[in-house]
């Protein structure tokens, strides 16, 4: 089904107020935000204002519940893996970012790998996967995964039918390794419809400040839909196993989809709150020989805002 021009505009515009809300958080009041928009587009709604209220609200709330997390795991010696995968422009990322923005980085980090070198095209197809893999206390997001090979390598035609066979003979065993080795693997594909993607690309397009997003491959993808959605299908019915199963996230509604992606994450793991010793600053200490030197002014950055 069509969408308006006027309908297209509307909901672009509201995916821009979105990407905005991604960064200030409510640090700027509704009306603010108002008179910062100079494009003449209608102002945000009541029921808008509301809907971001109750999102941010709960996002905090369910990010307070990551940080637990985050402890329980480090102090439990948990071993944990988080596989993202979906279309281009599904919002894996964004849930990416919601996830990690309150934790350590050094407990939950995120393995994003490029397209493979040479030389690493000649290797064992998941030997580059295995040194990003967690120690003990250590939770790992990979933003797509070793099923690129079942995805767009197989779309792209970047792999042989022989090695796209022998990828689902293998992935299952190789799965189950790492669940007897005493990892957590819990595997999302986040689902857009035809028209969302479309949408979202047309917003990258217009945003200057995303449109380093879209690479000639996110173009080519956009234009193979169904190729990758006869993928996906594949991928999902042969990996699908008991000690590693697929969970579907619906997408189109970014925020819904992160709130509700981290939610269940949440429920995977039986975690509890660390209880912590009470954190006293110590005294400062002063010293009656101590003299602050200067800093040259020529050092200091210049105080343009």
């Amino acid at each position: 089904m069509s969408i308006s021009e006027n309908e297209l505009i509307r909901r672009i515009h509201n995916d821009l107020i979105d990407s905005y809300d991604e960064e200030l958080e409510l640090e700027i009041e509704d009306r603010t935000l108002e008179q910062i928009n100079e494009d003449g587009l209608p102002p945000l709604t009541e029921a808008d204002r509301e809907n971001r209220r109750l999102y941010f609200r709960e996002l905090f709330r369910l990010q307070g519940e990551l940080v637990k997390l985050q402890d329980w795991v480090s102090t439990t010696g948990k071993k944990v893996v988080i596989i993202f995968e979906g279309r281009d422009a599904a919002g894996k990322g964004g849930v990416i970012k919601r996830i990690t923005q309150r934790l350590n980085p050094r407990v939950c980090r995120v393995a994003a790998l490029p397209a493979p070198n040479e030389r690493e095209r000649t290797q064992w197809y998941f030997q580059r996967y295995i040194s990003h893999l967690p120690a003990a206390g250590e939770i790992v997001l990979f933003d797509r995964s070793w099923y690129n090979r079942a995805g767009v390598e197989r779309v792209m035609g970047f792999c042989t039918d022989d090695q796209y066979e022998e990828f689902f003979r293998t992935v299952p065993d190789f799965e189950r390794m790492l669940v007897r080795s005493g990892i957590q693997l819990i595997k999302y594909w986040f689902s857009i419809s035809d028209e969302e993607q479309n949408l979202r690309f047309l917003g990258r397009i217009h945003d200057p400040l995303k449109q380093w997003k879209l690479s000639p491959m996110d173009l080519e993808s956009r234009r193979r839909w169904e190729e990758y959605t006869k993928a996906k299908e594949v991928m999902l019915e042969r990996s699908h196993i008991q000690e590693a199963p697929w969970w579907v996230v619906q997408a189109v509604d970014k925020k819904k989809a992160r709130l509700n992606c981290i939610h269940h994450l949440l429920n995977q793991m039986p975690y509890e709150e660390i209880q912590r010793p009470i954190i006293e600053l110590p005294p400062r200490v002063h010293h009656e020989d101590y003299v602050r030197q200067p800093v040259p002014k020529e050092m200091f950055v210049p105080e343009v805002y």
